[in-house]
């Protein structure tokens, strides 16, 4: 408990008792104890979730889930044990939401796959509203598999009905992973390794006649084939199988797409296009990257991973926001909130290839700073001489690459 204590952030919005960490801490010991003793007799009742909702970049919003202080803490506690059951389970394709995985690492290996195996013919997955419509049925069925303790099933069995606070309503769900919880993720990934990955390696690969792939993180996936018609005959089935487990594909977000180093105008890629009205010959996007083939300076063909222009339009469009709203702060508390928002951009998109990218990103934060000062300076204008000395006074962060890997090798034979 006092693992999941240290574990748990001290500095999110609190659930519906208003109750923040500081609070917490001040009784801590006797709160952790008072809460394992509810938690072990049964005694602990699941708080609903405080609906809040932020906006997307197509307009509309995100709900997103606020629990309580103190059920963070548990539904951490729980995570950890179901994790140490489940790590032992979850294939090598899953990267998202455990431990000493990252994002990183599945662009990487499907990287490799596409270049090293030569798996030219993808398949770009996207599930609909994937944590909101996971089946309750589906998902304890599963768990019966593999977690027998009562502790711990009754908590999960708590936290699924648990239900949703909004506007002074109570809404309960038969469907969907504990809105904004900790333990949300673990439990999605627990039904995609059913439903998705155990079948993709025991009962999909087995039957096709080439080399296959299947890269996951979390509720996002990229299945790579070396054989059209293997591809075909996945696309076909993939679909039903997810249907029977309550899911379903997004149709416009997935997509079959030739991804052939030097795709031919031949009848094969006729075929492509008679049966897919919009395919995307070159490129794809996946994690917040478009994967698309270029020339290394050695001048081989490689696959460089560059930021998504949806993800580089929003972050640019966040920084104009911030901008906007605080232009008439101090400007050593604006250098340092787009310092922060700089510095995490760097921190994912940083990797080799994409440092063109950065340029273009750090670029445009210093216009986009520059524009909004000028709103309101007195004379309704900063010239770029001024702009410029105030940035010496108060720099921004570099462009940094912090995720390296060789892109100058060749692919392997």
């Amino acid at each position: 408990m006092q693992e999941a204590y240290r574990l748990t952030r001290k500095d999110g919005v609190p659930g519906i008792d208003g109750l923040r960490a500081k609070d917490y801490e001040a009784k801590l010991e006797a709160n952790l104890r008072d809460l394992l003793g509810r938690i072990k007799s049964g005694r602990y009742q699941a708080p609903p979730v405080r609906r809040a909702f932020i906006p997307k970049a197509d307009g509309t919003q995100r709900p997103l889930g606020i629990p309580t202080f103190e059920d963070k803490v548990a539904q951490r506690a729980i995570a950890m044990a179901l994790e140490a059951v489940y790590e032992q389970d979850f294939l090598a394709c899953s990267f998202g939401f455990r431990p000493g995985r990252s994002a990183h690492q599945a662009l990487q290996s499907l990287r490799n796959a596409c270049m090293e195996e030569k798996l030219p013919w993808v398949l770009e997955v996207d599930l609909r509203k994937y944590f909101d419509t996971i089946p309750h049925g589906p998902l304890r069925s599963f768990l019966d598999r593999r977690v027998t303790d009562g502790v711990l099933r009754r908590m999960i069995d708590k936290w699924l009905k648990a239900g949703v606070l909004e506007e002074g309503r109570l809404q309960r769900n038969e469907m969907g992973s504990p809105q904004g919880g900790v333990i949300s993720p673990l439990l999605a990934n627990i039904f995609l390794h059913h439903v998705l990955d155990e079948w993709f390696e025991s009962e999909v690969r087995p039957r096709l006649a080439g080399r296959s792939t299947l890269v996951r993180y979390a509720d996002d996936f990229v299945m790579a084939f070396e054989s059209f018609e293997d591809a075909q005959r996945v696309r076909a089935v993939l679909a039903k199988r997810l249907g029977r487990y309550g899911l379903e594909l997004h149709a416009d977000k997935t997509r079959f797409i030739d991804f052939r180093k030097h795709p031919p105008a031949d009848k094969l890629r006729t075929v492509v296009h008679e049966q897919h009205p919009h395919p995307q010959a070159t490129s794809f996007d996946f994690l917040g990257f478009t994967l698309v083939w270029g020339k290394s300076r050695k001048g081989n063909r490689v696959i460089r991973l560059r930021t998504a222009k949806s993800r580089y339009a929003r972050a640019l469009a966040g920084v104009n926001e911030w901008c906007r709203r605080n232009r008439h702060r101090p400007i050593p508390e604006q250098q340092a909130r787009l310092s922060a928002m700089m510095r995490g951009h760097y921190a994912y998109y940083g990797i080799t290839g994409n440092f063109r990218r950065l340029q273009r990103y750090a670029a445009q934060i210093k216009r986009i700073w520059k524009k909004w000062l000028s709103r309101r300076d007195s004379q309704g204008f900063v010239a770029w001489s001024r702009m410029q000395q105030l940035l010496d006074r108060h720099p921004l962060p570099l462009p940094r690459i912090v995720h390296r890997y060789a892109i100058d090798s060749e692919p392997l034979s």
